[in-house]
């Protein structure tokens, strides 16, 4: 059955990139592994200063960001030195583990003037071995993510596996994550294999069991549950879920299942012990003037990207 609906928010990554954000949110804070989900653009008004939308050099502990875009592009520069274009159906995986900072840039004036800059971050928590791990980053092309196809329906696995595909992106935890597109009429299911699991309505419309969902919508549901999911218009879904990792505490860009260790990234972010870019090393986001302890709950201030 289903277990709730989740609504998203508004929410500014940057000084003009406004995203929805859907994780973590209070009465749900995790839909297996995945503790954040924000969904930006398609970006149709460009500022007169295109850098306004660069989300600056910021920190992460404790997890890995995946950057997924449906359109435009943006560029990738992190601690290790990678920089790294990513364009649509491409998968950015980062493992941030002990700590790493990086920055996220629209810088093709091409790409922002044809309006179609449209990006699905999400964070995976992890497991507490791997949560003090070295940082490491991979792109994966096209190629590298199985594509399926049936009657009404197209999808990408971006992650994990699910519906008997597979691919080499390589994850810490059991998990599924995939781009799903959905024609007008079109019956899908949920996979079976994981025990929590999910769907985030990024555009069109779906009815479950004669009720209906729209776009900006997620749907997570209970274990064993068995909707049928029918398309009442062309939709794309992301569907997303895995197995549970515990409690995990998030506080902005930080997230451990230890209070303790969130205090100290923010205490090496401020004293520079998180070392930024390389090669884009000249501002940074600032810790936040926040005297709020780590939770369990939305994070405040809002999290980064």
């Amino acid at each position: 059955m289903l277990d709730i609906v989740i609504e998203a928010r508004n929410a500014a990554i940057s000084e003009n990139m406004k995203v929805k954000r859907i994780l973590p949110f209070r009465l749900r804070r995790m839909v297996g592994p995945f503790i954040f989900l924000d969904h930006a653009g398609p970006v149709t008004n460009i500022p007169a200063t295109i850098s306004s939308l660069d989300v600056l050099p910021h920190p992460h502990i404790g997890l890995s960001t995946v950057s997924y875009l449906f359109g435009g592009q943006v560029t990738h520069r992190d601690s290790l030195g990678v920089e790294q274009i990513i364009r649509p159906g491409e998968v950015n995986w980062m493992t941030a583990g002990s700590g790493i900072a990086h920055s996220e840039r629209f810088e093709d004036p091409a790409a922002l003037a044809a309006g179609n800059v449209e990006m699905i971050q999400t964070w995976v928590a992890l497991p507490e071995k791997d949560e003090e791990a070295a940082p490491s980053f991979t792109n994966y092309i096209p190629d590298q993510l199985p594509v399926f196809t049936d009657t009404g329906v197209w999808m990408r696995l971006i992650a994990g596996d699910a519906y008997g595909l597979r691919n080499e992106v390589k994850t810490l935890s059991p998990l599924f994550y995939l781009h799903v597109v959905l024609q007008p009429g079109a019956r899908f299911g949920l996979p079976k294999k994981h025990s929590e699991r999910g769907f985030y309505i990024a555009k069109g419309r779906v009815e479950i069991a004669g009720n209906f969902y729209h776009e900006g919508q997620m749907l997570v549901f209970t274990t064993g549950a068995d909707p049928i999911i029918i398309a009442k218009e062309t939709t794309t879904l992301m569907l997303l879920g895995g197995e549970p990792l515990g409690e995990r505490f998030i506080w902005w860009n930080f997230v451990s299942s230890r209070k303790e260790r969130i205090e100290q990234a923010k205490e090496d972010w401020k004293q520079g012990r998180i070392i930024l870019p390389p090669n884009d090393n000249k501002e940074f986001i600032p810790l936040p003037e926040d005297k709020s302890k780590p939770s369990n709950e939305a994070p405040r201030p809002e999290p980064l990207s």
